[in-house]
């Protein structure tokens, strides 16, 4: 935008100064009246501070009859809406300048005028679209526009409604109209709005012509339109080429096989664009609008079709072509209603629910189907991709839709035959072939570099003597070879995941022929010179040039493998010419480009990386490894033999062991690539940060000094305002608004205030005065002040310094609000709390509850409590004087101190409502509720007020001193640019509570609009139910029957929208209700602050569609004003509000500082930014038009927001980010909802690796920008996955190197490295151990790494001390620790996901953790993620009672949380459910969990167990091997440790079956006088096998005659074997699970009789006699290793007061921790009769100790 005069580097222009007039300053006293702030000779009246609403006053608590007793009390009083009177009430004199209705404003061509209504005329003369008025040549009038409207709606059957309100609403909305009509149906209504917003946004800013034109080629001809692109990508100009009218579908098929004998320039693509262009040129502006309305109404009523973008505009097309025909333009009679919904949208609907539903009596059931079996909605959408796709549709006669004429098919769909058109499109099958597919890269650049160095560094492995360089050349060379079997390794995998049947077969066959010639190449020469180099000549000079020619060729090929995407390799995908690549191309591979200075820096960024990686693993890892490796490949260990075996264990140990370190020095070469994108990430983005001016470290330190000129340079749109306003007169309402706006949150008192404030005072010239700007704007340059003005370390002070040092980076300049984007924000919300309750904040949630929430959050809170108590105390006195005597009378220092307790303690003293709501509103703005959210985003609101009322004075001379009409008219600017959307799809079924929660909010906030899922029963008998969108908002009446409020719109939807997993289907059925331009997508836990609203206008900007183009998009194709890729996404920056609730609360910001922030900084700038949900700032036309703003199918796209960045990249959006605006966000803040989350994150990414997304990008992005998405995204969870690895295989690597240390004789060496004399038949492993240590500091040197980026930004944005001191409180409370267990929740997670399945939502939480969890519980949640795998970590680096009812319970009845409940549930991933659902209560205890794919099964749960079983075995064989010490043989130790591992599985079968048959004959008859039959016999057995278990490893520690060593690495053993026999009998051997624990409880009691187990009653008993096998033996070893881990937390509690400083650690202060011993003790445990003394010591020390967990 333009403005008068160039702009200073301080932000005043350098034109006139601005006059001094008094005429022309607002201050001016000439009126008689002034209401600003003056603490010198006015009155000040701060107002109080209102939590009802925190962005206005409620002149409702300040009414005298308002705490009139006698008067009813409304808990919803009517808000003022003259909001910050005191800011706002400036009265300015008449300006010179006129505001003519139709002269351009502040240069805008041709935009807008502010319309400033007479609220004195009646309400129809009011313009709901100010700037689609008649006076602004507008192409076709509102009631043109509702005539194109109401003719579609005929022509093609939409929805209509008979209710008569719609039409009043319909006439009070639209009362300008000169025509009314008797029904106006929903959808109609909706989709015109939608548009009329549209075209009144862009019409603000340009010509209403140009607004609707380029409306247009947004949506349906221009460049960048999806219709068009995918219009040409089907082929489609080869059926109907534009003016022509042929059969399509025959001709397009002969096209393609070349049988077509039109003229090949009718076929060129360019010619067709030509053609495209030139009738959008021609076409009028009327079918421009008829279009985009066909297209809304379309888009409308499409409910889950609006995720197949594609398969909507195959339906636009066959409408569009249905409107043009002769057919529809004769049919006189309308469609009947909903024929559309009916035909089109429910068969679609049912197909794509049916895939993974089926409904039976009314309810959906999940069907048993994993991914690759189920069509989804990419599946669906891509068959509209290509001709090919569309030929498949037929009808039910079985004709082909695409033979019948265009004009044709429309009428067709209602015979459309789904279910033969569909099918998959690629396999998301559960398999590790999708990371070697999608990163075929990454593992060659890896094994290959790999490869090279250490084969060259090896020679001993393959060198004869004398060593041949020839050899050296071809061995070396192999490398080559290792990264062409990566590529036809992973070309095999492709072929499983998509289908051959189309474009693909052809070049994966191709390629594969031309991977096997160059393995050929790469490793043939090798046998040539092997043999060569082994015969008697020696090979010469020959077989040296062919291993150097070998060598190069497999570098070249290593390098061409390393570098091109896959998908370019022989049809080329991305960039190829052919029309057979173009839908794919269009669609995955039209990544933006970026511009050549970041595209220099991404290149570069990875010249670095793996410069110095490959520098560094070069010299600290492989030359380490070298004399390793040349002790160990030829070391042969004497003297020890085997009786079934002989020598060969001992002839291969060694080289058992080097096997093992090759693959760990692998994993390591992994690990320090990410450990070097760590470091040169970070260093750009820091370098970033301050090319941007983000750092507190950059030259313009004194950012508050310079605050008020950025202020005024970079938020206001002024224009020439200059001339007539002092800028300090503009600045001082925006900083005084964002004063008091932060005093009426409590965040700052009145002291603090009166500092900040900008005053008047006198001048002593005339009675004028002027203004004083607060000392806080100097003293940051003036070392002499010396004062506070905010509260240290407070939150007032976090924001203003965010805010100050934001405005130091370039920003758009914005646009003046009438001429703004409308935009909306939208929050999906499910039962996340609304408000909280009082008993919520003043009771304590259970008796494990340590303190009660007010008390928590006053700790948290302690200045903003005391300013809160301030203002009620304050409030009633106020009250007390207008309702009866003053209890201050008589008593000058007003009430004693104890009086004031209550105040203090709960912050009321009175329980009359509006007391004991504003504790509520004030507990609840400090805890993640909607209520903070809501309260936060209508900021948007008062901002745009703001702004709209200090950029343009005229309109306060407008009104006068009508505050009232003043008020009305800057709430409609508000409320045209600003709409706030809450898709609350529970609202009708919300209890109590939670409806008046919510009433609550639309009270307090009247412009809130609720979108929300309304059920009636069906039309028919034995119908699905009707279920409608609805829409309301404050304003909308009651029902006076139902007391609910009636709905402003009701669309009805085909079925039940939420087929996913329920956030993305939110967010779908609501998205019809959005207006404007821009969406941003906000969580139900956010915030946002009035200082970070005043950008929003410098946001928007950021789309780059300000500069409006005078040009045409139609006139020249690819005109620079509309190549450039669009902006679809704006990333933001979020502040997590719960940094400072604990370290957990710390960790969690910490890692949204090092993702959200700093790595996004980076990220975004070399293009490898995508989508992360909130607080994003989405193009809502590009989005919506492209398949939404998320994706929804269950499971899959269970992080549904990266799917739309990763779907808008794709597609050729631009996505950027910004640092100078900020959200808050909380965080979870427990331990367990921490790991959930991070569990939800982990599975989430799991299924990602399966998606398409990652196969495109994968296989199809040139290698920086790949490398950039491979490491900012899955490479993070692969590298937590490696972690885990080499912790594994570093510890196996020990056990092994332990066998050689303890059975040989190791040489010694002097300390210069000289061998000592003496040591005959010694074994040289220094260099083994030296090794050891490298590997050691390697792994601990990458785990320390990540904490890097987090401590530069702390010392980039804070400073130095704060940064030191947050790293230390980090290692303090051993956080690094709590970043382990999370590294293997990860890994975990990830791969339990990749072979199991079962990802799924999981409702973290967002409560303060405020309560013990018990021991059993935490066991039960991470004894499989983490618990196990480090309990035999241990082990091997050793070369209650509610725990035990727990571990007791369930056997004589159901309990949902028991032992045997956890045993079952976490084995049924492997064996799967029963299919017939029998319907006991139990069976809501099991999850709806799919059976894993046998392939997953028998590697995760077979192979690998059996593999790391055979490996211990070997260990403990070798060392068992050896004589013992009087020089006998030892016995057989595989006969040994056979025994040891059978022995307790033997003995519980023994056990059990003797059990079994007492309980079949005595059960039945004792279990009517003895109930707890069941329980005693469960109790006998899981005696004795905790017995036998135990005395089985007396007898292996008896037989290894005590030696403890020998005991250790035999344990070893023995858990591996039978950890594999377990998984192996679950794998293999049992059948599947009955969701029901009735067989449980039948084996224990003996009756198997009434336990509805049907035929199954004869199979059963066997079957669960294996499962008692298995349980028995799982349950002796979590019994041990519970009490383990509890003796192990014992000692800390002993020390005083342990607890609290574990609370302070955990929480940021002291808790008071109140024991309660033996509270849950039950004299019914469960146990039988076990001895209370163990009890109550358990007990005694259980819930200081779980915490620990």
């Amino acid at each position: 935008m333009s403005r008068t005069g160039p702009i200073s580097q301080d932000g005043y222009p350098s034109s006139s100064p601005p006059s001094t007039d008094n005429q022309h300053d607002p201050f001016s006293n000439s009126n008689g009246q002034r209401r600003y702030y003056d603490n010198e000779s006015d009155n000040v009246d701060y107002g109080r501070r209102d939590t009802y609403a925190s962005d206005s006053s409620n002149p409702g608590l300040h009414d005298q009859n308002f705490y009139d007793q006698n008067g009813t009390y409304d808990p919803y009083p009517p808000q003022d809406t003259d909001s910050d009177v005191d800011v706002y009430g400036q009265k300015y004199p008449p300006s010179a300048e006129s505001i003519a209705a139709g002269q351009p404003r502040l240069g805008q061509p041709d935009s807008s005028t502010p319309t400033f209504m007479d609220y004195g005329v009646p309400a129809g003369a009011r313009e709901a679209y100010p700037a689609w008025s008649s006076e602004r040549q507008i192409p076709l009038s509102k009631e043109e526009i509702e005539d194109i409207f109401l003719d579609l709606t005929q022509k093609f059957g939409f929805q209509r409604d008979s209710m008569r309100n719609m039409v009043s609403a319909a006439r009070r909305c639209f009362s300008a109209f000169t025509r009314h009509r008797e029904n106006l149906d929903p959808i109609w209504f909706v989709n015109f709005d939608f548009l009329m917003q549209l075209l009144d946004s862009r019409a603000s800013r340009m010509s209403p012509n140009q607004a609707l034109l380029t409306l247009h080629a947004d949506y349906i001809g221009g460049h960048n339109a999806n219709y068009r692109k995918w219009y040409f990508a089907a082929q489609l100009d080869l059926d109907d080429a534009i003016g022509h009218v042929q059969n399509p579908g025959l001709n397009r098929l002969k096209s393609k096989r070349g049988k077509d004998k039109r003229p090949s320039h009718e076929k060129s693509l360019n010619n067709a664009l030509e053609r495209w262009r030139q009738a959008m040129h021609n076409m009028s502006q009327y079918d421009r609008l008829r279009q985009i309305a066909l297209y809304l109404l379309l888009w409308g009523e499409a409910a889950q079709v609006r995720f197949v973008p594609e398969c909507l505009c195959f339906i636009f097309k066959c409408a569009d072509d249905y409107y043009r025909s002769s057919e529809c333009q004769n049919r006189v009679e309308p469609v009947p209603e909903g024929i559309y919904l009916k035909n089109v949208i429910k068969p679609l609907y049912r197909f794509m629910r049916d895939q993974g539903y089926e409904v039976l009596d009314g309810k959906f059931v999940r069907k048993e189907k994993d991914h690759d079996e189920i069509i989804g909605y990419d599946d669906v959408n891509q068959l509209f991709w290509y001709p090919e796709g569309i030929a498949r549709i037929v009808l039910m006669d079985k004709a082909r839709l695409v033979d019948l004429p265009p004009a044709q098919r429309w009428m067709k769909f209602n015979q459309v035959d789904w279910n033969r058109a569909f099918f998959k499109t690629y396999y998301e099958k559960r398999s590790f072939g999708h990371l070697l597919v999608n990163f075929n890269r990454i593992w060659v650049i890896h094994i290959a570099m790999y490869y090279f160095y250490t084969a060259f560094n090896s020679p001993t492995i393959y060198q004869t003597n004398p060593s041949s360089p020839a050899l050296t050349w071809s061995v070396t060379a192999l490398g080559g070879a290792v990264a062409t079997i990566i590529m036809i390794f992973a070309t095999l995998a492709e072929f499983s995941y998509i289908p051959t049947t189309w474009n693909n077969s052809s070049h994966l066959t191709r390629r594969l022929v031309f991977l096997l010639i160059t393995l050929g190449l790469t490793c043939g020469p090798t046998f040539y010179v092997v043999i060569a180099e082994h015969g008697p000549s020696r090979g010469g000079s020959l077989a040296f040039i062919l291993g150097i020619v070998q060598f190069f060729i497999s570098l070249v090929a290593t390098l061409l493998f390393a570098v091109m995407p896959s998908g370019r390799m022989f049809g080329d995908r991305v960039a190829g010419k052919s029309r057979k690549y173009l839908a794919s191309q269009t669609f995955t591979a039209s990544y933006p480009s970026l511009e050549r200075f970041p595209r220099l820096a991404s290149i570069f960024l990875w010249i670095l990386v793996f410069g110095c990686k490959f520098t560094e693993s070069y010299f600290f890892l492989t030359l380490s490894f070298k004399d390793p490796i040349r002790v160990m490949v030829h070391m042969k260990v004497q003297a020890c033999n085997d009786k079934y075996f002989g020598n060969n264990l001992c002839t291969n140990q060694a080289a058992f062991t080097l096997t093992i370190m090759y693959i760990m020095d692998l994993v390591l070469f992994f690990l320090d690539t990410f450990l070097w994108y760590i470091i040169w990430n970070t260093v750009y983005s820091i370098g970033r940060s301050f090319s941007l001016g983000l750092s507190i470290w950059t030259p313009w330190k004194d950012i508050y000094t310079r605050l008020p000129k950025r202020i005024y340079a970079k938020l206001l749109a002024t224009g020439d305002m200059e001339v007539k306003y002092k800028p300090k007169v503009l600045v001082s309402q925006i900083w005084n608004a964002i004063i008091i706006s932060m005093y009426r949150e409590h965040l700052l008192s009145i002291d603090y205030v009166q500092k900040l404030l900008y005053h008047q005072v006198d001048t002593g010239a005339g009675a004028r005065r002027s203004l004083r700007a607060p000392p806080f704007f100097i003293a940051q340059g003036d070392k002499s002040y010396k004062g506070e003005f905010f509260p240290a370390g407070s939150e007032a002070e976090r924001r203003i310094s965010f805010f100050a040092q934001s405005l130091t980076t370039d920003i758009p300049a914005p646009l003046p609000v009438d001429a703004m984007p409308t935009f909306t924000v939208l929050t999906p919300h499910y039962s996340e709390k609304t408000l909280l309750s009082l008993r919520e904040i003043i009771r304590e949630e259970d008796q494990n509850t340590r303190v009660t929430l007010l008390e928590y959050l006053k700790q948290l809170h302690p200045i903003e409590w005391e300013n809160f108590v301030k203002d009620t105390k304050i409030l009633a006195e106020e009250s007390a004087m207008f309702n009866g005597p003053n209890p201050f009378a008589g008593d000058e220092k007003g009430q004693s101190k104890a009086d004031d307790l209550p105040f203090y303690f709960i912050g009321f003293k009175s329980a009359a409502p509006e007391f004991t709501l504003r504790t509520r509103i004030w507990a609840s703005l400090r805890a993640q509720t909607l209520y903070r959210t809501v309260s936060g985003m209508m900021n948007y609101s008062k901002a745009i007020k703001l702004l709209y009322r200090v950029e343009n004075p005229e309109v306060v001379q407008l009104f006068g001193g009508n505050t009232d009409k003043l008020e009305r008219e800057l709430e409609r600017m508000a409320r045209r640019k600003f709409k706030f959307l809450v898709s609350m799809q529970r609202y009708s079924k919300f209890n109590k509570e939670e409806h008046e929660n919510a009433e609550f909010l639309l009270r307090a906030y009247p412009d809130l609009q609720i979108a929300y899922l309304e059920e009636e029963p069906p039309r028919k008998e034995g119908g699905d139910p009707r279920i409608f969108s609805s829409l309301i908002d404050g304003h909308s009446e009651f029902i006076p029957e139902t007391g609910r409020r009636r709905p402003k719109f009701r669309i009805e939807l085909p079925g039940n929208p939420i087929l996913g997993d329920g956030k993305s289907d939110n967010q779908n059925h609501a998205i019809i209700f959005y207006r404007g331009e821009y969406l941003q997508l906000i969580d139900a836990n956010q915030d946002n602050y009035l200082e970070e609203c005043l950008k929003i206008r410098n946001i928007l900007g950021e789309f780059e569609e300000y500069a409006v183009s005078t040009q045409s998009p139609y006139a020249q194709w690819g005109h620079k004003d509309f190549k450039k890729p669009p902006v679809a996404i704006v990333g933001a920056r979020e502040y997590i509000f719960s940094e400072n609730i604990g370290i957990l609360g710390d960790l969690a910001a910490g890692k949204e500082q090092t993702f959200g922030t700093l790595a996004a900084r980076s990220m975004a700038w070399i293009g490898g930014k995508l989508h992360y949900g909130h607080p994003d700032f989405l193009n809502g036309l590009y989005m919506t038009t492209r398949g939404g703003v998320s994706k929804a199918q269950k499971g899959l796209h269970l992080n549904e927001d990266i799917y739309a960045g990763m779907n808008a990249f794709g597609r050729g959006a631009r996505i950027k980010h910004t640092e100078y605006y900020q959200c808050g966000k909380g965080r979870d803040l427990g331990f367990g909802t921490i790991l959930n989350f991070q569990t939800k994150i982990g599975t989430g990414m799991g299924e990602q690796m399966l998606s398409r997304e990652y196969y495109y990008l994968g296989t199809q992005l040139p290698i920086d920008r790949f490398l950039t998405f491979y490491y900012g995204h899955p490479g993070f969870h692969i590298n937590n996955m490696l972690v885990i690895l080499s912790v594994q295989i570093f510890i196996v690597t020990l056990v092994f190197l332990g066998t050689l240390n303890g059975q040989l004789v190791i040489c010694k060496y002097t300390d210069q490295g000289q061998f000592l004399g003496g040591q005959a038949g010694c074994y040289n492993l220094v260099p083994v151990f030296d090794w050891i240590r490298r590997c050691i500091i390697s792994i601990f040197l990458v785990f320390m790494i990540s904490f890097l980026p987090l401590f530069l930004q702390e010392l980039v944005e804070r400073g130095t001390v704060k940064a030191v001191i947050r790293l230390a409180k980090q290692f303090g409370s051993l956080s690094p620790v709590f970043e382990i267990f999370s590294t293997q929740i990860y890994t975990h997670s990830i791969l339990s996901n990749l072979t199991l399945g079962g990802a799924r939502y999981i409702a973290t939480g967002r409560g303060f953790a405020t309560t013990r969890i018990y021991f059993n519980i935490l066991f039960s949640r991470f004894a499989g993620p983490g618990i196990y795998l480090g309990m035999r970590t241990l082990i091997s680096l050793l070369y209650v009672t509610e725990f035990l009812r727990w571990m007791c319970r369930g056997n004589s009845r159901s309990h949902n949380n028991s032992w045997i409940g956890y045993c079952r549930l976490s084995r049924t991933m492997i064996t799967g459910y029963k299919k017939k659902r029998l319907g006991h209560p139990s069976e809501k205890l099991s999850g709806d969990v799919p059976r894993a794919g046998w392939r997953a099964v028998l590697f995760s749960e077979v192979i690998f167990p059996v593999f790391m079983a055979v490996l211990f075995v070997i260990a403990y064989m070798f060392v068992k091997s050896f004589p013992g010490s009087n020089g006998k043989q030892p016995p057989s130790p595989l006969i040994r440790i056979a025994v040891i591992s059978l022995g307790p599985i033997v003995w519980n079968a023994a056990v059990l079956l003797t059990l079994f048959i007492f309980s079949l004959f005595l059960g039945p008859m004792l279990e009517a006088t003895l109930p707890s039959f069941g329980t005693v016999m469960a109790f006998i057995a899981h005696v004795l096998g905790a017995i036998g278990m135990i005395g089985f490893f007396e007898f292996l520690w008896f037989l290894e005659l005590w030696d403890v060593s020998h005991a250790v690495l035999g344990l070893i053993a023995v858990i591996a074997i039978q950890r594999a026999i377990h998984k192996i009998l679950i794998a293999v051997v049992l059948s599947r699970e009955f969701k029901h624990d009735e067989t449980n409880r039948a084996w224990w009691s003996g009756r198997w009789y009434g336990r509805g187990l049907g035929t199954h009653v004869m199979s059963q008993p066997p079957r669960e006699f294996l499962v008692k096998i298995i349980e028995l033996s799982l349950w002796s070893s979590d019994l041990l290793l519970g009490h383990v881990l509890l003796f192990m937390l014992t000692p800390p509690i002993l020390i005083p007061y342990f607890d609290r400083f574990h609370a302070t650690i955990l929480c940021g202060f002291g808790i008071s921790v109140r024991h309660s011993y033996l509270a849950n003790l039950s004299s019914q445990s469960g146990c039988g009769p076990l001895n209370k003394s163990v009890l109550l010591y358990i007990q005694s020390n259980k819930k200081s100790s779980a915490v620990g967990w």
